[in-house]
């Protein structure tokens, strides 16, 4: 074993700095009122002894904990086998980074996880709480509120329990979704279908509205729920075969269900694009790249959402005060474009 080393005091910075305490506290934990030649030679005494503000300690001065929760309303298997989740990810947690704030990851593997995630949130451990992946009958917003954490969500909420202005981050999805369907009308493609993602879910909901933007007199038959995983998109893929064998275009919900439709294509020996165009949403990489053939697909920036759900919470945190209720921050709510990226598969 070896022995602890003892971690230089508030004291002895003060001591090296040649200023009170209480100064070295205020430089330390960013509080005002110090002129900028002391603060310069505090900064310069924590750098040379390598001194360590006791987090316990600065909380109660500046009642932050500089951590934030992500939540994702997924089970651990969903989140890990999905890139759009490390995507966003590795988006929010560059931002946090940059502002020397920690990520701290919950995930639901079921209702009672639900309670868990809230008293986590409630008792005080973090700043804020980013939450995605929602579902419709998800009780996580209503928990949370009542957690009174400050959360930015990652995709439109929908919900109707009477909730005032949502701060956001979402993508074009409907927009996305009109423009990777006029493309296959515009190639001369007349019985489009769609595979659509999880309808509980504000994002599938939303692509499925943009294909009926374009085709709103398609065969019902056209349209087939899944679920954004490749083995929901090849269950679907073999319905839509089944119902109507004559389809010649299939816009899926994402990258993944796409790939699963691909598979099934060429089981059955449909020639893509030939016989049948696909195009999915998301453009994850390297999947849509490295997909058989290479996926035409809807580009959203998925990184990119992180880093502003991230940015905006961060942002509503520093003009919050103790005793002031954050503001109503619903007009700064954002959705991205998004992009068709043509490549052999229509």
């Amino acid at each position: 074993m070896t022995e602890a080393v003892s971690r230089p005091t508030l004291e002895a910075v003060a001591a090296r700095a040649g200023v009170s305490r209480a100064t070295v506290s205020r430089v330390v934990n960013g509080g005002d009122g110090v002129r900028e030649p002391l603060a310069e030679r505090v900064r310069q005494a924590v750098e040379e002894l390598g001194y360590v503000p006791n987090q316990a300690a600065r909380s109660l001065v500046t009642k932050r904990h500089d951590a934030v929760a992500v939540v994702i309303a997924e089970p651990e298997a969903r989140v890990f086998a999905d890139p759009f989740f490390a995507l966003q990810l590795r988006g929010i947690s560059k931002e946090l980074t940059a502002h020397d704030n920690q990520l701290v990851l919950l995930l639901t593997e079921g209702r009672a996880d639900h309670a868990r995630v809230a008293r986590y949130l409630a008792g005080g451990h973090v700043d804020g709480a980013l939450v995605f992946s929602l579902h419709l009958d998800d009780p996580l917003p209503g928990l949370i509120r009542n957690a009174g954490v400050p959360t930015v969500f990652g995709g439109r909420p929908d919900w109707s329990d009477g909730t005032p202005g949502p701060v956001y981050v979402d993508s074009d999805n409907r927009g996305g979704a009109r423009a990777a369907v006029r493309h296959l009308v515009d190639l001369g493609r007349s019985r489009i279908a769609h595979i659509t993602g999880a309808l509980d879910q504000t994002s599938a909901v939303d692509r499925l509205d943009g294909y009926r933007d374009v085709v709103g007199d398609a065969d019902p038959r056209l349209v087939v729920e899944s679920d954004f995983t490749p083995g929901g998109g090849e269950r679907a893929m073999r319905e839509l075969l089944h119902r109507c064998p004559d389809v010649d275009a299939v816009f899926a919900a994402n990258d993944l269900t796409a790939l699963g439709a691909l598979r099934v294509l060429r089981e059955r020996g449909r020639r893509v694009p030939d016989d049948v165009a696909v195009i999915g949403f998301d453009d994850v990489l390297p999947v849509a790249e490295e997909a058989d053939p290479p996926l035409t697909t809807v580009r959203q920036d998925i990184e990119e959402m992180g880093r502003l759900m991230a940015r905006l919470l961060l942002s509503g945190l520093a003009g919050r005060t103790r005793d002031a209720a954050p503001a109503d921050a619903a007009a700064s709510s954002v959705v991205l474009p998004t992009t068709l990226i043509r490549r052999a598969s229509a």
